[in-house]
């Protein structure tokens, strides 16, 4: 570089003796120094063109010969004395030669003057180097050749650093206009990409959140504590600051990223300058990237893309080492051949050795080759989201660096990563040779635990479910609200919305892991609507699996071992109980389920793991979910006259894994039939695709005489009401009333004895608790209370007595009248008791006279005797009541009766 500027410098000295040499013919002899070869030029400005001006350097242009010699060994012969050359023309010099030297500033400028105009007269584009004159409208057009050897210049004098040159660095006008190339052209562009590199260096050190404070200072701190190696950036800060860059990185995105990572290296090295002895890379993660794509909805044109996508996943590889850079030996000459980068694509391989130019064999320098960590996932759409009768789709993911190991199979993540093609051979050998397989490169990866849910909340869901949650009958209003469009069943909606809410799981030292999943068993007749309750659920949970005993095998519920068709090595599968976790597992036929498969689920419903042991594979999977199971007995129909255990073919260990057992029968009660058959064609009409005015009765109009006369919830605000509860509501234990519970359990544990009905076990306590701990989150509230240990106690003690036998059920509900009346309307009670009273009164019209009256007569006097033995004594409200009416129940005041119309 020295050796350039004394020479440059010297020739400058030397001009005009040099220029005093030239003659016309001398253009078309050495036709580098002008623009047109062979065209006479004045003197100064042919020479200030090729060696002293911005012009291009000799041998630079195309059309060349061979030039002068600026720089090497023959540069001295450019300069030897050529008589039959060395001759000047006279025209525009009026002086001698040696008056030369005193030309006066005025002369000298008039005479460049008239050489430039006689330069524009003829074409001639040449122009005198920097710091003489020269007009201003000839800037625009300054040739690449001269700029470079302008910069070239700077460079050499160390005038100009990397980010000083204002010629180097685009301004936003010229980063927006990319000049008709592709976005992934024009980043790969060097002025561009310097540009990118600096705007988003200022990005990572400027950026303040609303309070002011520096984010991205206390990012790369934190992750400089815990020795990271990953960047989180918010996509939607990046495109509010930088909305350029926002535009660029999803349609480069593998350009972008990789500027953006040597960016964010420098200014963590600015900060911590030793921290790339711990971490050789920073890698940026873009996060909350705006548009989701479901996995179906992946096509050609997301290819190369920045995509975001979320799924479950289903297997994942071991960690494996992958190439990154790689050099080879040489094993005749032992030289070190490299580096070579390898691509995702194909492997690169050294052709020759340049020393020894030997085709082989190469081994890898194990010592200087750089790997990096390599594993592969499988992703498949979250289970809620496949339509009916459609495969759920999967896509393979590939982790690189720190993100390995940073899920596993089970849990549903949000996937942010470029969708890139790849050569598999398998594949284009099954389909034919232009296919080609996908897969996501890995950039962010978000586990969406109840947190993400939690996220989709906007402040206005959060005000509604703060407000509803103060009204005096939340309680009520939700259990209504389960199932709404299903007739009746109180028992079971109550059952299944304390199930949804769930109750607070306990690891007491990381030791002992108790749960807090609520799970149910229906069990019953046909037809009263036991799969539709579990169809419902599935709409209603925030993560539902749904899956019936039939189609269900031991593995499919837990997980499976298979061979990856890559690598070759066995991996890890997720069955319906893992990819349930945190959510919700739904089995229905439970009964046609083997006793092998049935029995492989009795760990994930009481430890919430499944343990697995299978071709070397020894671990253990989360299943932290409630299950939801629904069967029929034995015969097909429910007999009253025998115990639980009898009517259905589920062994005592499974049965006692249930927290709450509902009996479902289908009884014959004319006027329960009547209503029944009148809802249900009501809510046909009224759903009619082609019916608009909202039929002929609402459904308002045909509540049931046992549905809770309380306005329902919207099913949308249900739900978020259901994510907000979980989330944000722990109830604890310290005022519950310790000595009803034990009271209750003791007496439930002699009558179990006595009836030979299901064993009462210890869990039976921890269901009581669950369910009461379920009641007060039920409510948002952060203490349980003495109601909600009442409504457990009732909900467990229905479930109790249900399974009984008909005989041991009437005298159980005498015994345990206090805690079943918790909560129960009056009237509801005096229905309950005048029902009976009707029964009896049929069942004797049918013994005494063979056939019952179309009206039944029940004495005032008996009613109120038996309302008496559960502290009522005032009937009037009851009389009055629109219950009463809807039952067909007349009272008549003179004859102290109660009629019943049939």
């Amino acid at each position: 570089m020295e050796l350039f500027q004394d020479s440059d410098f010297s020739l400058s000295d030397s001009s005009e003796s040099y220029h005093m040499a030239t003659s016309p013919s001398r253009g078309s002899r050495r036709g580098d120094l002008t623009s047109s070869p062979g065209r006479d030029l004045p003197p100064f400005e042919d020479e200030s063109e090729g060696l002293l001006g911005e012009g291009p350097l000799p041998g630079e242009e195309e059309d060349e010969g061979d030039g002068e010699e600026l720089i090497g060994d023959g540069m001295e012969r450019d300069y030897r004395a050529i008589p039959a050359l060395d001759q000047y023309e006279a025209e525009g010099l009026d002086l001698d030669d040696e008056d030369l030297s005193e030309l006066s500033p005025g002369a000298r400028a008039a005479a460049e003057e008239a050489m430039r105009r006689r330069d524009r007269e003829q074409g001639i584009s040449g122009r005198l180097r920097r710091g003489l004159l020269y007009e201003s409208e000839d800037e625009d057009d300054e040739r690449p050749a001269a700029r470079r050897r302008r910069l070239a210049e700077r460079a050499a004098e160390g005038g100009a650093g990397e980010g000083e040159d204002e010629e180097m660095i685009e301004s936003i006008e010229n980063l927006e206009d990319m000049k008709g190339h592709s976005v992934r052209e024009w980043v790969s562009m060097a002025a561009p990409r310097l540009e990118i590199y600096n705007r988003f260096k200022n990005f990572l050190r400027t950026h303040v959140d609303e309070n002011g404070h520096n984010v991205f200072k206390e990012k790369i701190s934190d992750m400089c504590k815990e020795n990271k190696e990953s960047l989180v950036v918010n996509y939607e800060d990046l495109a509010a600051r930088e909305h350029v860059l926002a535009y660029f990185l999803p349609e480069a995105p593998a350009e972008m990223i990789k500027v953006f990572d040597e960016a964010a290296k420098e200014v963590v090295l600015a900060m911590y300058p030793k921290y790339d002895r711990i971490a050789h890379e920073i890698h940026v993660r873009i996060c909350n990237l705006p548009l989701v794509e479901e996995l179906r909805s992946l096509r050609q044109l997301h290819l190369n893309q920045l995509i975001r996508t979320s799924g479950v996943v289903t297997s994942c590889t071991s960690v494996l080492p992958q190439l990154g850079m790689v050099k080879y030996n040489c094993n005749k000459c032992n030289f070190i051949l490299g580096p070579f980068f390898q691509s995702q694509n194909q492997e690169v391989k050294p052709g020759s050795c340049p020393e020894c130019q030997s085709l082989g064999p190469f081994e890898i320098n194990m010592e200087e080759t750089v790997y990096q960590n390599y594993q592969r996932i499988t992703i498949q759409e979250s289970p809620g989201k496949v339509a009916a009768g459609r495969l759920p789709r999967s896509k393979d993911a590939i982790l690189l660096a720190d993100l390995v190991d940073s899920c596993k199979p089970g849990d549903e993540i949000e996937l942010t990563g470029i969708y890139h093609n790849n050569y598999d051979g398998s594949l284009n050998m099954a389909n034919g040779f232009p296919v080609f397989a996908t897969v996501i490169l890995a950039n962010h990866i978000a586990r969406r635990d109840e947190g993400v849910a939690m996220a989709e909340l906007t402040d206005e869901d959060v005000k509604a479910i703060v407000a509803l949650s103060k009204d005096e009958r939340i309680g009520e209003r939700i259990f209504a609200s389960i199932g709404p469009s299903i007739y009746g069943h109180e028992d079971i909606k109550r059952a299944l919305a304390l199930s949804l809410f769930g109750g607070e799981p306990k690891n007491p030292g990381g030791k002992h892991k108790v749960r807090g999943d609520i799970n149910v068993l229906m069990c019953g007749d046909p037809g009263t609507a036991k799969s539709q309750f579990l169809k419902y659920v599935e709409k209603v949970a925030s993560r539902a699996v749904f899956t019936t005993g039939q189609g269900a095998s031991a593995v499919g519920l837990t997980a499976y071992v298979q061979r990856h068709p890559v690598s070759r090595e066995w991996t890890l599968e997720a069955g319906a109980l893992v990819l349930a976790d945190r959510g919700v597992c739904l089995i229905d036929e439970f009964d046609k389920m083997n006793d092998a498969d049935r029995t492989s689920i009795h760990e994930a419903m009481e430890q919430q793991s499944i343990s697995i042991s299978k071709a070397g594979i020894v671990t253990s999977l989360q299943a932290r979910c409630t299950v939801i199971a629904a069967s029929n007995p034995i015969g097909g129909r429910y007999d009253p006259s025998l115990t639980f255990s009898e009517n259905v073919d589920l062994t005592e260990p499974i049965v006692s894994r249930f927290d709450v057992l509902c009996v479902v029968r289908d009884t014959v009660d004319p006027v329960q039939d009547e209503m029944l058959a009148r809802f249900v064609v009501g809510s046909h009409i009224k759903h009619h695709p082609s019916n608009k005015e909202g039929g002929v009765a609402s459904l308002e109009e045909m509540v049931l005489p046992n549905t809770s006369d309380v306005p329902p919830i919207p099913q949308e605000l249900l739900k978020k009401y259901i994510i907000y509860a979980k989330e944000r509501v722990h109830p604890k234990l310290n005022q519950m009333d310790q000595d009803k519970v034990a009271r209750i359990y003791s007496d439930l544990r002699k009558e179990s004895m006595a009836t030979g009905s299901i064993p009462i076990t210890v869990r039976h306590i921890e269901s009581m608790i669950r369910m009461a701990e379920a009641h007060a989150r039920m409510h948002l509230r952060d203490y349980v209370l003495e109601d909600d240990v009442n409504m457990a106690i009732r909900v467990m003690l229905e479930s109790f007595i249900d399974t009984q036998k008909f005989s041991v059920m009437r005298s159980m509900r005498k015994t345990f009248a206090r805690y079943l009346a918790f909560r129960r309307d009056n009237n509801e009670l005096l229905l309950f008791i005048l029902k009976q009273l009707v029964a009896e009164q049929v069942a004797y019209q049918r013994n005494r006279y063979g056939a019952q009256s179309d009206t039944i007569e029940i004495s005032e006097k008996d009613l109120q005797d038996k309302a008496r033995q559960i502290n009522i004594h005032n009937l009037s409200a009851f009389y009055d009541s629109d219950l009463f009416r809807s039952n067909k129940f007349s009272h008549d005041n003179k004859k102290k009766l109660i009629l019943q119309q049939f």
